[in-house]
């Protein structure tokens, strides 16, 4: 799949006749409301074979082409370069895919062994209906080879809006994370109607995975944490209660999510944290936890103190790093998930953890601020979907902060009222990916489903091999 961004003027049927595909599939894969209402600037992905490709400094068309195992010439002609010679940094190339000729007598199992891939994606990615009856001369799509991963969706949906979720989305992921079972201070974990998303999960291959957490909306839950993390007999009744729920539910592991934890905590959270791992493995259940996302071991602040990322690395089976909420809903307008911001979270979590314990946090949803921002003032949230719906209504041009690789927009509304438009497209998902694969991350983990975004699973799907079932512990 490619990523292309409207131009001035573009219309659908241009875009679709430029890569000779139907404009039903683009409208399709982009989830498309206004289908002959595309804005400067959007981002849509187009549902071609192949892939795109950045041009690095120093670079040329022979190492490109090396990387991917296609020929030169077919890299000039997808991008119809009329100066092959010369290339630019930042230039995004259509990659094409590898074809390969049948012979006489070759069967798939012999390609696939080859260009070392299965024969099973072979047939997905050819749409083969005879795998026996391969004829010479047949030119056959060689599948990128794709990084394997695993993906973790929180959702606060109601329950079975949550179980319509999972049905619908299965296919990308490897857990799921009820938002959640809120502690309080006497060790009991508060009522969840959980029942018909576990249901969901278990019957689509789903791993259902618990999340605690100390804190709501309206209370930041120090107090909670403390009492709690500095209680012995209160830190094995919160275990007990947990493993309670799990043996009832089918709950298959547990997501630890304790923030704005005192500083002072530190060491009794890291000391809980083994004492659920101690009781939690032998049931044959993982632990995990999510981090505030912290770019040194020295940050300053409630949200970071106490989460340390060394012994959590440590400890837990894998971590969820929480690189979101840059732009707050009661902070002023910026990127949510801005990804210089999350390169430093992740190279500081790679230098006290292995990779292979990391995920990625994404945000999933868009933020609409009044301006001026007046401090306190809560910005509306919505889905990625409404953000372009929004800039359709007032014709808003979509813009894009290269430095947090994320879109953004303004517009004046009926009332006379500035606005300002942070969101997700193709191009930011696309960011983020490439993130994960640089450092070789875990997984992806979603905060939080509900909010439509077509786009991105059909990206996260292109980029990544999604890993099924529960970890190895």
């Amino acid at each position: 799949m490619v990523i292309h961004v409207v131009s001035s003027g573009e219309t659908l049927w241009q875009i679709a006749n430029r890569y000779n595909v139907s404009i039903n599939g683009i409208v399709q894969i982009n989830g498309l409301q206004n289908p002959n209402q595309l804005l400067i600037g959007q981002s849509l992905v187009i549902p071609v074979p192949g892939t795109s490709h950045i041009i690095k400094y120093g670079e040329t068309l022979w190492s490109i082409s090396q990387q991917y195992g296609v020929s030169i010439n077919s890299i000039i002609q997808a991008n119809r370069l009329t100066n092959p010679s010369v290339l630019y940094p930042g230039t995004k190339l259509i990659i094409p895919p590898r074809i390969h000729v049948t012979q006489a007598g070759e069967t798939l199992w012999q390609i696939a062994n080859r260009y070392g891939v299965t024969v099973q994606q072979l047939i997905n990615e050819n749409q083969i209906q005879n795998p026996n009856l391969i004829y010479q001369g047949t030119q056959l799509r060689i599948p990128v080879r794709k990084p394997i991963i695993e993906v973790n969706a929180y959702t606060y949906q109601p329950d079975q809006a949550a179980a319509d979720t999972v049905n619908e989305l299965a296919p990308y992921l490897t857990y799921i994370s009820p938002f959640a079972y809120l502690i309080n201070e006497n060790g009991d974990l508060n009522p969840a109607h959980d029942e018909l998303t576990i249901q969901a999960a278990l019957a689509k291959n789903v791993v259902p995975m618990m999340s605690i957490t100390n804190f709501t909306s309206s209370a930041a839950g120090s107090n909670v944490a403390h009492t709690l993390l500095s209680n012995p007999s209160l830190r094995e009744k919160v275990l007990t209660n947990m493993l309670q729920i799990m043996d009832q539910k089918g709950y298959k592991g547990a997501n630890i999510d304790f923030e704005n934890v005192l500083p002072a905590d530190r060491e009794n959270y890291n000391t809980f944290l083994q004492l659920a791992v101690d009781r939690l493995h032998p049931k044959g259940y993982f632990v995990s936890t999510a981090l505030a996302p912290k770019a040194s071991a020295t940050q300053a602040g409630l949200l970071y103190e106490a989460h340390d990322y060394e012994a959590h690395g440590r400890i837990a089976d894998f971590v969820v790093l929480m690189t979101y909420e840059w732009g707050y809903r009661l902070g002023p307008p910026q990127a949510i998930s801005p990804i210089n911001q999350m390169r430093r979270v992740v190279e500081y979590a790679r230098s006290v953890m292995p990779a292979e314990k990391i995920f990625l946090g994404f945000q999933i949803y868009a933020r609409d601020w009044l301006l001026p921002h007046v401090q306190g003032q809560e910005a509306e949230t919505f889905s990625t979907q409404e953000a372009i719906a929004r800039a359709v209504k007032y014709g808003a041009a979509i813009q894009y902060d290269t430095t947090t690789q994320s879109p953004f927009f303004r517009y004046t509304d009926e009332q006379g009222r500035g606005h300002e438009v942070w969101f997700e497209d193709a191009r930011s998902a696309q960011a983020k990916f490439d993130l994960a694969k640089e450092f070789n991350l875990r997984g992806i983990s979603y905060w939080a489903l509900g909010y439509p975004y077509p786009s991105n699973w059909a990206l996260l799907a292109d980029n990544f091999t999604i890993k099924k079932g529960r970890p190895a512990i």
